[in-house]
């Protein structure tokens, strides 16, 4: 009896704050107007030794991967792109590091030796972790934050680097498709190290935003139940709510069965185009299947979500109409 008079009593205490904040921020701004521009500096760090046994080329041009300089400026456009002009990346600094990063249990490999594993498809270090507190030491990262010259760190390496795709540091930070990296509180406040690998493409980049933005959202959305809770409604797939798909997660479109089904052709009923007229939801379904989200292409169906993100001014029940807000700053998610 106790419990139900509390939990009655925190609600409504919860949906007044709520009430206020949706107050303040109407004052700020009109509802469903494109929100003002955010630029994000960066600070890019690519482990990319030279293999002794290769006349000394990076390891990246000895396994045919990709350019860093080229996958960032398509990841940077996309980002652009589809987040409707709001979120501009600035790298402000690249560091090209002739060596390989160093293991948390303090391994770090040889390149030739790395080649060989590589080749075997055996063989590689474990624990893979890599020693993130090394790297904020050696490029003075936590400084950079606190005096505002950088906003994000882009870590670049190769399979087995030891990296998250991505990871929170700082006062308060908390999961973020990884743990949240302790003894980080020095920081002023909180960053994303992101951790991309030049073996893959910008679909995989944008993969780690989505893990990113879906750990986030659900952060933000976390004391919401029910239909209140709008990340749990836009994540919707067919095969966990029959005939109410919406627009799903980063692994599972609307018709997907399993990881990854991307390239799916079965037709299922989604709201998917609804979220793109956020807050005015009307509940409107239409037939999809694979076609609308690039046929099983990675990239394609990661800005297909990514579009679908409520990206507008205005705030209900406390939280913003810009879910990019805190995807793109997690000092924004309270």
């Amino acid at each position: 009896m106790f419990k139900k008079v509390f939990d009655k009593v925190v609600g409504e205490v919860q949906e007044a704050a709520d009430e206020l904040l949706d107050q303040i921020r109407a004052d700020d701004e009109p509802v469903g107007q494109k929100p003002a521009a955010v630029q994000r500096k960066v600070l890019s760090i690519c482990f990319d030794p030279a293999v002794p046994s290769q006349q000394g080329k990076p390891l990246s041009t000895v396994l045919g991967w990709n350019d860093v300089h080229s996958l960032m400026g398509k990841y940077i456009a996309d980002l652009k792109e589809c987040s409707y002009g709001y979120a501009n990346y600035e790298v402000v600094e690249h560091i090209d590091v002739d060596g390989m990063p160093t293991k948390a249990d303090g391994f770090t490999y040889e390149p030739n030796d790395f080649l060989r594993h590589w080749k075997a498809r055996d063989g590689f270090h474990q624990p893979d972790l890599v020693d993130y507190h090394k790297i904020l030491r050696d490029y003075d990262v936590i400084a950079q934050v606190n005096s505002g010259r950088i906003d994000e760190v882009w870590l670049w390496g190769f399979p087995y680097a030891g990296y998250y795709e991505s990871i929170m540091a700082g006062p308060g930070a908390f999961w973020c498709n990884a743990p949240a990296l302790k003894e980080t509180g020095q920081a002023q406040r909180r960053f994303i190290i992101m951790g991309y690998n030049y073996q893959r493409g910008v679909g995989e980049m944008l993969e780690n935003l989505g893990h990113r933005a879906e750990s986030i959202m659900r952060r933000v959305f976390r004391n919401k139940r029910g239909d209140a809770n709008l990340w749990e409604r836009f994540a919707r797939y067919d095969q966990t709510h029959p005939g109410k798909a919406e627009v799903g997660i980063m692994h599972f479109a609307p018709n997907s069965v399993r990881d990854y089904d991307w390239g799916n052709k079965t037709p299922v009923s989604s709201s998917c185009d609804d979220w793109l007229n956020f807050p005015n939801l009307t509940g409107a379904r239409r037939t999809v299947d694979c076609q609308e989200w690039g046929n099983g292409d990675t990239r394609l169906h990661h800005l297909w979500w990514s579009r679908r993100l409520p990206h507008v001014t205005g705030a209900s029940g406390g939280i913003s109409h810009n879910w990019w807000r805190y995807i793109i700053d997690p000092n924004e998610v309270p």
